[in-house]
């Protein structure tokens, strides 16, 4: 009775557990607002979850708009001297960062880019992740 209890105990769950990579780390980008332009550093980097934070360097308040293949996330408003984050998986492809205004304006300020390549590894290898 002790032999088949243990044999029994050993074969739970062996159909049903997969052991699948799990997804890269989330890679943190920075940007930055400024009259001349938008900054997105790293601006290439590989496929996976990003968390891209944005500071606002300029004296308007200023809506982000992250575009590129079925992506289109926003970020309402940043208020001058003020930060705000986009957190989103990002396929291979070419992504553009807009800053935006309510007010119009005598020159729109240019887009930073992104390119996004080949997927990152997988996170399984890495220690003390949540």
């Amino acid at each position: 009775m002790l032999v088949g209890a243990a044999g029994a105990i050993a074969g739970c769950g062996e159909e049903d557990f997969a052991n699948e990579a799990r997804p890269a780390v989330a890679k943190e980008l920075t940007g930055v607002i400024q009259d001349r332009g938008v900054t997105v550093s790293p601006d290439r980097e590989g496929a996976g979850p990003f968390v891209i934070t944005i500071s606002n360097q300029t004296k308007e308040p200023h809506t982000v708009t992250l575009k590129g293949g079925e992506v289109n996330e926003m970020i309402p408003e940043i208020k001058p001297g003020g930060t705000g984050s986009i957190q989103k998986t990002l396929e291979p492809g070419s992504y553009e960062v807009k800053a935006g205004s309510s007010r119009a304006v005598a020159q729109a300020i240019p887009p930073g880019k992104l390119t996004v390549g080949e997927g990152r590894k997988s996170s399984n290898d890495d220690l003390l992740l949540p």
